[in-house]
């Protein structure tokens, strides 16, 4: 594995520790218990203005972008692209968790619901969807790159 295929990990796990820091803010501010599932959040319509909601989706729009940039930055060809959009987001996705259960605890266990995305509608799943997926591709792109000579 390259160095920067180490580095835009390490660009990814901070980029996690910034967007996890602003959900605890947005659960606070919105007065989510730091343990409760965030199942029921949605169920009550995310029990916030429409304005807010928006504003949360254009935060999510962001995130794409900025790992979407990245890629372009950073990689030569289309599959390099990907693979480094890939990469990024893999570990962006595991740390934000990991992120979360630092600062609040949240998620307690790995089976808590959770609204991954609210783009182009709510996605709501088991936290340990997007970790098991998200590390699959970090060992998928590990052998690639091994495999590859990088």
């Amino acid at each position: 594995m390259t160095g920067k295929f180490l580095l835009l990990a390490v660009f990814a796990i901070g980029m996690a520790h910034v967007e996890g820091v602003v959900v605890v803010y947005l659960r606070k501010v919105l007065g989510i218990t730091d343990v409760e599932s965030n199942l029921k959040v949605a169920a009550e319509n995310f029990n916030f203005p429409r304005k807010y909601l928006l504003i949360e989706k254009t935060r999510e729009m962001a995130t794409i972008v900025m790992l979407v940039a990245l890629a372009f930055l950073t990689g030569g060809s289309w599959l390099d692209k990907i693979v480094v959009f890939l990469w990024t987001f893999a570990f962006w996705d595991i740390f934000y968790y990991f992120s979360l259960y630092v600062l609040i605890k949240w998620p307690p266990k790995l089976t808590t619901i959770d609204v991954l995305f609210l783009i182009p509608r709510p996605w709501i799943t088991p936290v340990w969807v997007p970790v098991g997926i998200s590390s699959m591709i970090i060992i998928f792109i590990v052998f690639f790159l091994l495999n590859k000579g990088a």
